[in-house]
């Protein structure tokens, strides 16, 4: 008989450590010989994201838009599509961080009713330091939407917990509780949980009562599809921005770490390959709330050099001069990046 294949859900915002969690999952699922699936979705143009999963892991893309809005009718395509062609013995959906989960709940919910597939549970990665940020000033759509995230989980992983104090994390948890009075709380620093204890916790979808509460809370929750518009390399949703340029020249690395240390507080997360004019490696460089990192890598096949831009109400016109006189420029300065090889 065909097997009933398990599909589980990451949440989180933008910067939480979903995909170091989807890694870690992806690690221990292949370790016990099976075969695990991805679907991931990137509200900008190219998924950088997939550039980190191993290239044996079939995955589909969504891109360009999020699934719970402009293109959640791809989702059930591209499910069903990914399931037949590659019989994956698991399925992992990483939504974009500007996804509410309820909506993504209800369209797997949908494919159910054809295909042979069960919805095991919603796994919510939290940022403590920025959900505490949020919560103290209590106002703006990243915040409601946040707060969704965290109310629809059957799981939540509170990450980078070593970023805030003990009171800090009292606090944390309290909040947590408020919004979610269900799902266990597993404390981690960089998304290190044994995979096996947080998919037993994580071993049940939201009960009648956790939807009934959720779906009362969410009417308060702007999340109207006309309000999405999408337009070239510049997408809006709903309070969520996105700005995606393409190099078209090697750029300095010095200059471009300080462009990226210097980025609008609206900006709240960026990623990308870039090629430095006075190094002879590509790297992936990765910005989420004040932090940056960049990775020596070597991309399989054609990827362009490519920087994403996601956040709220920030300029695209100012980061789009910026970079462009970057690209003009024809001086060289010594190296500063710091590398993680």
């Amino acid at each position: 008989m065909e097997q009933v294949v398990p599909v589980y859900i990451l949440s989180g915002f933008l910067g939480s450590g979903k995909t170091t969690l989807l890694q870690r999952l992806l690690d221990h699922w292949k370790n016990q010989g099976l075969r695990p699936a991805v679907v991931m979705n990137e509200l900008g143009e190219v998924n950088l994201d997939g550039l980190l999963v191993e290239q044996t892991v079939p995955m589909a893309e969504l891109l360009g838009g999020c699934i719970c809005c402009s293109i959640r009718s791809d989702l059930s395509t591209e499910l069903a599509t990914l399931i037949k062609k590659e019989t994956p013995d698991v399925v992992v959906i990483e939504a974009t961080g500007a996804a509410n989960p309820l909506e993504i709940v209800d369209g797997v919910t949908e494919i159910s009713l054809y295909q042979k597939v069960e919805l095991k549970s919603l796994i919510t990665v939290v940022d403590a330091a920025h959900l505490l940020e949020l919560y103290r000033a209590q106002q703006g759509a990243t915040y409601r939407l946040m707060q969704e995230q965290i109310r629809c989980a059957s799981v939540l992983l509170l990450n980078k917990i070593d970023r805030v104090t003990a009171e800090e994390a009292e606090e944390v948890n309290a909040v947590l509780r408020k919004w979610n009075a269900y799902a266990p709380i597993l404390p981690t620093v960089r998304c290190e949980v044994e995979p096996e204890e947080l998919l037993r916790d994580a071993g049940g979808v939201l009960t009648d009562k956790q939807l009934e509460e959720v779906e009362d809370a969410s009417e308060s929750f702007m999340h109207d599809e006309d309000e999405h518009t999408t337009g070239g390399t510049h997408t809006s949703h709903d309070h969520v921005m996105t700005y995606t340029h393409y190099f078209k020249r090697p750029v300095n690395s010095e200059e471009f770490e300080q462009f990226v240390k210097e980025l609008p507080r609206d900006v709240y997360r960026a990623k990308g390959i870039v090629t430095f004019n006075d190094t002879s490696s590509r790297f992936l460089f990765q910005y989420a709330y004040r932090e940056a990192d960049f990775m020596k890598i070597t991309p399989q096949g054609e990827v362009p050099d490519v920087a994403v831009f996601i956040g709220e109400h920030f300029s695209s016109n100012e980061l789009r001069t910026r970079l462009l006189e970057m690209e003009g420029r024809t001086f060289v300065r010594p190296s500063t990046v710091k590398r993680s090889l």
